[in-house]
C-alpha cells in the first residue's frame, strides 16, 4: 500500500508539471548574469514574439542585454547588448504593445543614478539611442513600465530631496517624446512601486514605511496618467515584499510576500472593479521557510504566480508557481520549476497566446546565469467545452458582436492536431495569439481581450492541419 501511495503520489506530480519543458540557459560566461532583485518585468510577450531582458557583468561592469524568440520560446535568437557606457547599467524592465518594445533601467554614466529608455519598432531587430528620461542630481531606482497601446507608463522611486518618493511619467507617442514627472507621493518613504495599464487605466502599487510596519498601497489612473485618484491602502501588516500587479479587463491582480505569520509567505488579492473595491488578502504558501519576491501575470480569467521558495533545503531556493484559472478565486497546487541547485532567484512571468514563459537566474553553474522556462499549454484561458467529438471543423462567430472590449470565440477540432487561432488587423498585422497548440478533439472557446485596441474591424484566423478559416469582429468602444 506504501509503494501505491508513492507511485500516486509520482504520478500527481507529474501531472501538475508535465507541461514545463526543460530550462534553458541563456548565459554561460563566468561574469555574473542576474535578473535583478525587483519587482518590474524582465520578460514579455506579444504573440509567438517574446522579449527578455537582464543585467550582465561579462564585460567588466553592469550592462543591460535583451534576447528575443519568434516561435513562442521554443528557439532564441543571439543575446544582443543593449548598453554601452563604463558605468553601472542595471534594474531593466521591458513592455511590448505589438511591434513596439520598450526597455527602461537606471544608468550611472553621468554621475549619478539616472532612468534611461530605448525602444525598439520591428519587435526587437533594431533599437534606438538611449533617451535620459531625467536629469537632476537625485537618485533614481527601480523603475517599472507598462504599455498600453502607444501610451508608455513609468514609475520609479527616487531620492531628488533626499526622501524617497513614487513619481510617474509617460509618453503619449509610443516612447518619442516624454512628459513631465508627476509626483504620486508626499510621505517620504514610499519604495519599489509596480506599473500595470490597460486601455486609459493606469495602477501603480508600491510599499511604504508607515509607523506601524511596511504597508502596501494603491494609486490608480482613469484618464491614461492625467489625474490621479487617491491613494488606497491595500494591506495593514507589519512586513511587506516588493508588489506585483497584473490586470485583465476590470480585474487587477495583487502579489506580495510578508511576515505577518511568522516567516515570509505569499499573499495575494484582488479587485473585480478595476481597483474600486479590494477583496481580502489569500495567503498562497504555507511552509516554514522563505517564500518571497512573486511575480504576477494574467491572460483572461488565468492568473500566474512565480516566486522563489527555500521549503525544499534552507537558504537554496527554488522557483514555485501556481495557477488560478477564475481570476483568482481559487487557486491550484504550488508547482516548483527548478531542481535543488543552489539558488534559483528573482523570477518573471509573461504569457503569450496559450505559452507560459519565466525567467529567472540561478547559481547552478558556480556563478549567477539566466535560464527560461515555458509551458506551451498553460494559459487555460482556452476551455474544452464539449470532448464530444465534432463531425467536422469549424469556426464560430465572436460572441458578442459588435463587442466593447472582450468577447468569446469558439471553434471545434475534428481530429487530434495543432489549432492556430490568431487576431489580425485590417492590414493584416497579427494583434493576438489566441492558441497555438496541439489539441484534442472537441469544441473549445477562448476569450479575446480588445479593451487596449481601438475600435474598428478585425479579423480571427483558425489554422489547423485540415481546416482554415477566417472571421470577422467588429470593436466598438
Amino acid at each position: 500500500m506504501k509503494k501505491l501511495f508513492i507511485i500516486l503520489a509520482m504520478l500527481a506530480a507529474i501531472n501538475a508539471s508535465g507541461q514545463w519543458q526543460s530550462d534553458v540557459r541563456f548565459t554561460n560566461d563566468p561574469a555574473e548574469s542576474n535578473t535583478s532583485l525587483n519587482n518590474a518585468k524582465f520578460i514579455a510577450s506579444n504573440g509567438p514574439v517574446v522579449h527578455a531582458v537582464w543585467r550582465d557583468n561579462c564585460d567588466g561592469n553592469f550592462e543591460i542585454y535583451y534576447k528575443r524568440s519568434t516561435d513562442a520560446g521554443v528557439s532564441w535568437g543571439a543575446n544582443t547588448r543593449l548598453t554601452y557606457d563604463t558605468s553601472l547599467s542595471d534594474f531593466p524592465c521591458i513592455a511590448v504593445s505589438g511591434s513596439i518594445v520598450h526597455v527602461i533601467w537606471h544608468d550611472k554614466r553621468n554621475g549619478n543614478v539616472e532612468i534611461y529608455y530605448k525602444r525598439s519598432t520591428d519587435a526587437g531587430i533594431s533599437w534606438s539611442a538611449d533617451t535620459r528620461l531625467h536629469n537632476h542630481p537625485g537618485i533614481l531606482y527601480t523603475p517599472s513600465v507598462a504599455v498600453s497601446g502607444s501610451l508608455v507608463h513609468v514609475v520609479w522611486f527616487d531620492q531628488r530631496n533626499n526622501i524617497n518618493e513614487i513619481y510617474y511619467k509617460r509618453s503619449t507617442d509610443a516612447g518619442i517624446s516624454w512628459g513631465p514627472d508627476t509626483r504620486l507621493t508626499y510621505d517620504s518613504i514610499s519604495f519599489y512601486p509596480s506599473i500595470a495599464a490597460l486601455g486609459t487605466a493606469v495602477y501603480v502599487i508600491w510599499y511604504k514605511n508607515t509607523m506601524s510596519g511596511m504597508k502596501i498601497f494603491f494609486r490608480r489612473s482613469t484618464d491614461s496618467g492625467t489625474n490621479w485618484e487617491p491613494a488606497a491602502l491595500l494591506t495593514n501588516n507589519t512586513s511587506v515584499s516588493t508588489p506585483s500587479i497584473a490586470v485583465s479587463g476590470s480585474n487587477v491582480h495583487v502579489a506580495w510576500h510578508d511576515t505577518r505569520d511568522g516567516n515570509a509567505e505569499i499573499y495575494y488579492k484582488r479587485s473585480t472593479n478595476g481597483g474600486i473595491n479590494w477583496g481580502t488578502d489569500v495567503r498562497l504558501t504555507y511552509n516554514s521557510n522563505f517564500s518571497g519576491d512573486p511575480s504576477i501575470a494574467v491572460s483572461n480569467s488565468a492568473v500566474h504566480i512565480v516566486w522563489n521558495d527555500d521549503r525544499d533545503v534552507v537558504s537554496k531556493p527554488k522557483i514555485y508557481y501556481k495557477c488560478s484559472t477564475n481570476s483568482g478565486l481559487t487557486w491550484g497546487d504550488d508547482v516548483s520549476l527548478t531542481s535543488t541547485y543552489p539558488s534559483s532567484l528573482t523570477p518573471s512571468i509573461a504569457i503569450s497566446g496559450t505559452v507560459v514563459h519565466v525567467l529567472w537566474h540561478d547559481y547552478r553553474d558556480a556563478n549567477a546565469e539566466i535560464y527560461y522556462k515555458r509551458n506551451p499549454t498553460g494559459n487555460i484561458g482556452i476551455q474544452n467545452i464539449s470532448t464530444e467529438t465534432p463531425s467536422k471543423y469549424s469556426l464560430s462567430q465572436n460572441y458578442p458582436n459588435p463587442f466593447n472590449s472582450m468577447c468569446n470565440v469558439q471553434f471545434t477540432m475534428r481530429n487530434a492536431g495543432n489549432a492556430e487561432l490568431v487576431v489580425y488587423d485590417v492590414q493584416g498585422r497579427e494583434v493576438q495569439t489566441l492558441v497555438n497548440e496541439s489539441l484534442k478533439p472537441g469544441t473549445y472557446e477562448v476569450k479575446f481581450d480588445g479593451s487596449q485596441l481601438t475600435s474598428g474591424v478585425y479579423f480571427y484566423k483558425l489554422i489547423t492541419d485540415g481546416f482554415t478559416e477566417t472571421r470577422k469582429m467588429l470593436l466598438i468602444k
